[in-house]
């Protein structure tokens, strides 16, 4: 909904949030639902309002649980039978720096200071491990603001008395605890807070009249920063970014002015700005964002402007670069179609509004961020938080490489007459194994990303994963493809219940880009041996079908499994009797995790 899109005028989503809601609520999107905990040391349903709103555009409906004012720490600690049965998917913990309680005054000792800190601390951490053992799910907290007033001046942030420096000191015990605990989030309210200015956000008004512990005109930009952390850890981020060039990436029209003509690189102010922005475009592929091209421009004109000696990035930088005379919609589209992903995963970059307003209406669930001033571009896309990172793994650093080597493999598949010839070139390798604590933050990235090759769209969180790991109830198998091109990273995810002589597939995955490569069959080959090994005579495997998922409607048909159930919506349930298991991959060698050693 473009009214939530950032930048959005807060005060209009204020004023229109119920009508807002109805719209949301209407438009027939499949969403996905989560139940969501919200402990608050401060007024929150007015952030539980906005909260709902950006939730919903981002593709998840929310069910929410509050607690009473100011009683995050009792209902945590003491939870009731409510909250129990409630049984969050993910909780939030909303303190602010009104909320702590033990700040140090100029009479006391260092050792005194460094007693109340720890003491402080103590507090949240018995708070986090108390969800973890509870729920089992993902937990926001928010870290601390700075004190809106300052009793020893500029002092105040270096003295060990200072409430500044007791903020940023227990800050810095909250980033220790993220780094080191999976499922664990900051969100980052120092930031936002300095952003939209300190002063006009601790406004002690609003605390003294409603304990809200900011303006009511900064909720909505603090709820959305909020969401993009939730849609993130449950796999609503976009994955691509398409950006035009003529002003975008660069001041001008390469076509007409030339190469020597467009603006980029030091020599002026204009020119700087494009620069940096090209500079923050290129570092998105440090977090796995897919880059391409797609502008109105002769092809030649588009690569020898991304080939100015001055630019940050280059042709090689792209995955794909669409540069010609097609509607914009159409080459998004098929960019998509290209990099196997949906179109809702793009985020289409452009300086010309009337070419945003047709791609946001031919392209369903594309994000079109506003790009009006070279020097908002970075802004705007930033804080729109379409690449928000909650987990990054080394798969994330190699995406663009291993994009760009799918396309080698596509080119070199044209030239066979024979598919099985092809795949037997590739000469693929594949690790075929139980999971192993290298890879289990990858594996739960992949449950949350898949949504194409998914037959159950089950979801699990970094918690929820490690206790899968750990137990005997399951046979867990992850898949990583090598080939003569390069390494694909894990692609493959399956999950079964161990219920007697049954197994139950919990959870299949596949990525995409390895699709029609027959690694399907070689994760169902090392599937079947292994649940023999453990006296599995029957694997049930289950299809809930969506929006996404329809290319697997069939998969365990093709497997071999006989359907035994189907009801009215389509949800069906397949069997497979392993007795006389005929293998089913010829074209790739599997090997085991004692292969990684070597």
């Amino acid at each position: 909904m473009k009214e939530l899109e950032y930048p959005f005028e807060s005060d209009y989503i204020i004023k229109k949030k119920k009508s807002l809601r109805r719209a949301l609520l209407a438009d027939g999107r499949e969403r996905l639902r989560k139940k969501i905990a919200v402990f608050g040391g401060s007024t929150t349903h007015d952030i539980i309002v906005y909260l709902e709103l950006f939730l919903l555009d981002q593709g998840i409906e929310p069910e929410f649980y509050e607690s009473e004012y100011a009683q995050y720490w009792q209902d945590i600690m003491f939870p009731s039978e409510e909250l129990l049965d409630f049984s969050p998917d993910l909780v939030y913990i909303h303190t602010t720096s009104r909320n702590i309680v033990n700040y140090p005054t100029t009479a006391e000792s260092r050792e005194q200071v460094e007693e109340k800190l720890q003491r402080e601390y103590a507090k949240f951490e018995q708070m986090w491990k108390k969800i973890t053992e509870t729920y089992h799910c993902p937990i926001i907290q928010n870290n601390f603001e700075m004190p809106f007033y300052r009793l020893m001046g500029n002092k105040d942030c270096s003295d060990y008395r200072g409430r500044s420096n007791f903020v940023s000191r227990l800050n810095g015990l909250f980033y220790d605890y993220a780094e080191k605990n999976e499922g664990f989030y900051i969100n980052d309210i120092n930031f936002i807070s300095a952003s939209y200015g300190l002063r006009q956000w601790s406004d002690p008004s609003y605390w003294n009249m409603y304990k809200y512990a900011m303006c009511t005109e900064a909720i909505p930009e603090f709820s959305f920063n909020l969401s993009n952390i939730i849609k993130s850890v449950f796999g609503k981020n976009k994955k691509a970014l398409a950006l035009d060039l003529d002003n975008t990436l660069w001041g001008g029209v390469v076509g007409d002015d030339g190469v020597d003509g467009i603006q980029i690189g030091q020599e002026t102010g204009v020119s700087q700005s494009y620069y940096e922005f090209q500079s923050y475009v290129r570092s998105l592929k440090d977090i796995g964002v897919i880059l391409t091209v797609c502008s109105k421009n002769d092809h030649e004109n588009a690569i020898a402007g991304l080939n100015h000696p001055e630019g940050a990035l280059k042709p090689e930088d792209f995955i794909i670069i669409k540069a010609n005379w097609e509607n914009k919609d159409r080459n998004i589209i098929e960019t998509a179609n290209e990099l196997n992903i949906f179109p809702d995963s793009i985020v289409f970059a452009d300086d010309n509004p009337a070419e945003r307003e047709i791609v946001r209406a031919q392209v369903q669930g594309v994000a079109v961020p506003r790009m009006d001033g070279v020097e908002n571009y970075i802004i705007n896309l930033d804080r729109g938080g379409y690449f928000e990172v909650t987990n990054f793994s080394a798969d994330d650093l190699k995406r663009n490489e291993m994009y760009k080597a799918n396309a080698e493999r596509s080119a070199q598949q044209a030239s066979f007459a024979d598919y099985g010839e092809y795949l037997l070139s590739l000469d693929m390798k594949a690790v075929i194994d139980d999971f192993i604590p290298v890879y289990l933050q990858r594996i739960t990235q992949l449950t949350n990303k898949s949504n194409q090759f998914n037959v159950t769209t089950k979801r699990y969180t970094a918690t929820e994963m490690d206790d899968v790991y750990k137990s005997n109830e399951y046979i867990r198998l992850y898949g990583k493809l090598t080939d003569k091109f390069g390494d694909n990273g894990v692609v493959s995810v399956v999950i079964g219940k161990i219920d007697g002589d049954i197994l139950n597939i919990d959870l299949w995955i596949m990525s995409c880009r390895v699709l029609k490569r027959d690694m399907e069959l070689a994760m169902l080959d090392r599937l079947v041996e292994r649940a023999a090994e453990r006296g599995i005579k029957t694997i049930k495997g289950y299809y809930y079908p969506t929006a996404k998922n329809k290319m697997v409607r069939e998969l365990f048909n093709v497997f071999g499994f006989e359907k035994i159930e189907e009801d009215s919506e389509g949800n069906t349930v397949w069997k497979l009797d392993i007795a006389g298991y005929e293998k089913k991959n010829n074209v790739i060698t599997v090997e085991d995790n004692s292969s990684l050693n070597n």
